[in-house]
């Protein structure tokens, strides 16, 4: 748990758990039993599955999306290192297909960001029949989204009747994106966005308020119920984290922020963060610029 001697940036929370109803029937798996599974499933539709991977097997414990159209379906992330997110994501495809009396889907793999708990399942992806791995650098996630100038273009990325937006939102990595999901309203987030540390390299500061004034330029015409991100790192307790490697996560924070975050992120970037290891700490995540890294 953090606690420098900062003022809080927002002076109340506006937490998912506060704003209305919880978005998930069942609480996330947070390593506090004996026993857990070693990924749990929600659905927040018939084409659209949350995963989590056990704090078990990895301690970043990271959410990935599984999102599906009428074409091809869209992956973002490939879990931690000991994770076994394939046989899920196989599991739930072989579901969705057989609900639809269909033999094929096409499975792209794409990430929110390059960093080593979102891409280490990639390898188990690239054998499997009919699937595409997008990859890690910048260039490579342009090309494939066929974005003209990056960061700087928001593209489409059509599943089949369900034609989503993808985000660049450099800061925290060269390579990171936003999904947005019209039909939900959802905005899967990354780690730009999550009840956690945010952690931006000070060197990469503007490029990071950059992305999000971008954001709040597209929300602003596109209406966003939830941002989903990719960790938990904050308790229920306002302004309160877990500890680096934690454990377990008892009382954990809602996974769902409410649209109204991304403009809380963006005044709380307002902050001067040229000072590593000196958060900005909210109610519902804390800001936190860490040391130059190269991107």
């Amino acid at each position: 748990m953090l606690r420098a001697a900062t003022a809080l940036f927002l002076l109340a929370p506006v937490t998912a758990q506060a704003a209305s109803p919880p978005l998930f029937a069942e609480r996330w798996i947070g390593g506090t039993l004996d026993q857990e599974p070693v990924t749990q499933v929600q659905a927040l539709d018939a084409d659209t599955f949350v995963i989590r991977q056990s704090i078990k097997t990895n301690f970043e414990a990271p959410f990935l999306y599984l999102l599906f159209g009428r074409d091809k379906a869209l992956l973002i992330d490939s879990g931690a290192k000991d994770g076994q997110i394939r046989p899920t994501v196989d599991r739930l495809i072989a579901g969705w297909l057989a609900a639809r009396g269909r033999k094929s889907i096409p499975l792209v793999v794409a990430h929110s960001h390059s960093h080593g708990d979102h891409v280490a399942g990639d390898a188990a992806f690239r054998e499997r029949a009919d699937t595409t791995v997008v990859g890690l650098k910048p260039a490579e996630v342009a090309s494939f989204f066929a974005i003209k100038s990056w960061p700087d273009e928001i593209a489409k990325f059509d599943l089949g009747g369900r034609a989503l937006s993808i985000i660049p939102t450099p800061g925290h990595q060269s390579a990171a994106i936003m999904v947005y999901d019209p039909r939900l309203k959802i905005l899967l987030s990354g780690d730009t966005l999550y009840p956690g540390r945010l952690y931006v390299p000070v060197n990469f500061m503007a490029e990071n308020r950059a992305s999000i004034d971008r954001l709040v330029r597209f929300a602003a015409r596109h209406p966003v119920r939830w941002a989903l991100g990719a960790h938990i790192e904050m308790t229920r307790t306002p302004g309160k984290d877990y500890g680096h490697e934690a454990p377990s996560h008892p009382d954990e924070h809602a996974l769902e922020l409410p649209g109204a975050s991304i403009g809380q992120l963006r005044a709380g970037l307002k902050a001067p963060l040229d000072k590593p290891d000196v958060p900005q700490i909210g109610p519902d995540f804390i800001i936190m610029p860490v040391a130059p890294r190269p991107q």
